[in-house]
């Protein structure tokens, strides 16, 4: 199974964390944040990584090499940051059928296999972690507005006014329908080729979606206090039970 990890990112919130590496080098617990997601994947059986980098991508390439933990990696260049939808496609070459994806600065503990597992029994085009989190929060990120059945009719990049506090955290599974997608895209007002408009696309397409509730915790790594946020769970969850 093969998984697309986005790393290409230059983390000018994370700063004065991010003046001498990439976002993905910062480090949680002594651990880069990218290390943390390569251990997640190949947890859930990853035997192919595919790296989209980017700002300061040496980095990267010197620290990892081609493999990781015996895993080959490939790494795709993105020339310009021009959001998630744009770094896939600088994925696309290199991937041969379904896939992975997962944001190179997010600290998951929860239940990623129930996204793999959903979407091989369902044959869903897309399958993909949610959460829900405070309504001023979700304007942060992706947010799923759903009908009375609880499907999902649309999904709305970073809204001034979210329809739900339903939002996708950063871990996908994808056919290469996603790639076609991706394709279509339209610069959003922000300049930027959004995933939602891409997995938007999809739906109103009649495309097979699958959202699964998250069972554990994440953090996304966009400022320092989410560093420390996400330390702070770290050693709390690797703290040893008392007896």
């Amino acid at each position: 199974m093969q998984a697309v990890v986005l790393a290409a990112g230059e983390g000018t919130r994370l700063r004065p964390l991010t003046e001498d590496k990439p976002k993905a080098l910062v480090e949680v617990d002594g651990k880069p944040l990218v290390e943390d997601v390569f251990d997640n994947l190949l947890e859930i059986g990853v035997t192919e990584l595919v790296v989209v980098v980017g700002y300061q991508k040496e980095q990267l390439i010197e620290r990892y090499g081609d493999a990781y933990e015996g895993v080959p990696i490939t790494y795709a260049h993105q020339r310009e940051q021009l959001g998630l939808a744009h770094a896939i496609l600088q994925a696309e070459p290199h991937v041969d059928d379904d896939f992975v994806l997962m944001l190179g600065d997010n600290v998951f503990r929860g239940n990623l296999g129930d996204v793999i597992k959903r979407q091989h029994e369902e044959r869903a085009d897309a399958a993909f972690l949610v959460e829900e989190v405070p309504y001023e929060e979700a304007s942060r990120y992706g947010v799923l507005d759903t009908n009375e059945y609880g499907e999902i009719v649309e999904v709305v990049e970073k809204p001034d006014e979210p329809p739900s506090n339903l939002v996708m955290t950063g871990f996908y599974t994808f056919t290469p329908a996603i790639f076609h997608a991706c394709h279509l895209v339209q610069p959003s007002d922000r300049g930027e080729y959004e995933l939602p408009d891409a997995i938007d696309l999809l739906i109103q397409s009649g495309r097979t979606i699958d959202a699964i509730r998250m069972d554990g915790w994440r953090i996304d790594v966009g400022y320092p206090d989410d560093r420390e946020e996400a330390e702070r769970r770290v050693r709390e969850a690797e703290a040893p039970i008392p007896e």
